[in-house]
């Protein structure tokens, strides 16, 4: 290990799927070091002990943040908990990774930050849909300028099936359908179109599956101030899928469509990204590979050196604040409502 790079101890907090990522993350990057793991299943320490036999296992999560094992805690617990435990990990001095979303209330969100600024701990929230395949070709593109100015940009992840009945589809635990999926493509949005919005409207609708909370279906529109617009979509009521993405530019077109061979979990394979040019020509892009642990390998440079993080608090704030301003239009059936965003 160079002697620039200071290793940074590690807590897991909740080991399920995204921890056992988590954890595969760490082992493989520089500088991070993973010492413990607390979660109240003991089935879960086991697999977790399975990638890292030497780590510490608790199942009170209160005791390895008070243990003094580690120096950066990952919290993946459901998301109505992130405030609380962020909370609890900051005020011991502890830096903190979030699962997405960062909380359920934009001014939960803000005490969270201002108690890291405060005690100068980072607080960040691994976006990781930013590092997907499609998504880093898309933004290339569009940087790179195949398409033009981008003015209209529509996403929606769904089909037409029976929810599942774990915390994901229980509004109170998630957040509810907006929250559940929009953590990640309102994330993206934003990270696609630099202008500042103006306002946001929505609708959920709940028509079919009774047996949970979360909305059916789900529109969510975003408005910007130089007149583009965005919508996300998150549907169990589509019989047809609408395309991954539908990007609209002043030169050109993006879309994206679901691999066929995913057909029971598309959302876990990359789209089928096709540019369409002005002259009526058409071109599938392979997708650019992304860089392994790029989100862990900076969370490193950041606390060894303070290298600025391309994943950035304000952002998964300013996604919650959006959503938050989706779900007050949905209530009143789609009023524009402004978000409360950061200035």
């Amino acid at each position: 290990m160079s002697e620039s790079v200071k290793e940074i101890n590690v807590g897991l907090l909740a080991y399920g799927a995204i921890g056992d990522e988590h954890s595969r993350a760490i082992t493989a990057v520089n500088g991070l070091r993973l010492t413990a793991v607390a979660d109240t299943n003991p089935d879960r320490l086991s697999a977790a002990k399975d990638l890292a036999p030497d780590i510490t296992t608790f199942t009170d999560s209160l005791q390895m943040l008070d243990s003094g094992l580690i120096q950066l805690v990952v919290i993946s617990t459901p998301p109505n908990s992130h405030y609380l435990w962020a909370k609890e990990s900051l005020n011991r001095g502890l830096n903190v990774i979030l699962e997405k979303p960062m909380a359920l209330s934009v001014e939960h969100c803000d005490e969270l930050m201002a108690l890291a600024a405060s005690k100068n701990l980072l607080l960040v929230v691994y976006q990781n849909r930013r590092f997907d395949a499609d998504f880093i070709t898309i933004k290339k593109l569009i940087d790179e300028g195949v398409i033009g100015e981008v003015f209209s940009y529509e996403s929606f992840v769904g089909g037409y099936s029976k929810p599942c009945s774990y915390w994901h589809s229980d509004a109170q635990v998630s957040g509810g359908a907006i929250f559940d999926w929009g953590s990640h493509f309102i994330d993206q949005i934003l990270a696609i179109i630099p202008s500042e919005v103006d306002t946001v409207s929505a609708i959920n609708q709940k028509r079919v599956w009774k047996h949970v909370t979360n909305a059916d279906h789900a529109d969510v529109l975003i408005t910007f101030s130089n007149g583009a617009r965005a919508s996300f979509t998150n549907s169990d009521l589509a019989a047809a899928r609408k395309p991954k993405f539908y990007i609209l530019g002043t030169t050109g077109a993006i879309t994206g469509n679901w691999d066929p061979a995913a057909a029971s979990a598309p959302a876990d394979l990359p789209a089928i990204l096709t540019v369409h040019r002005s002259d009526g020509t058409d071109e599938v892009i392979p997708n650019s590979p992304a860089t392994p642990y790029s989100f862990h390998q900076s969370v490193v440079a950041y606390l060894n050196h303070k290298t600025p993080m391309n994943v950035t608090t304000r952002q998964s704030r300013d996604v919650v604040a959006i959503m938050q301003a989706a779900e007050e239009s949905a209530l009143s059936n789609g009023r524009s409502v402004i978000p409360l965003l950061i200035k």
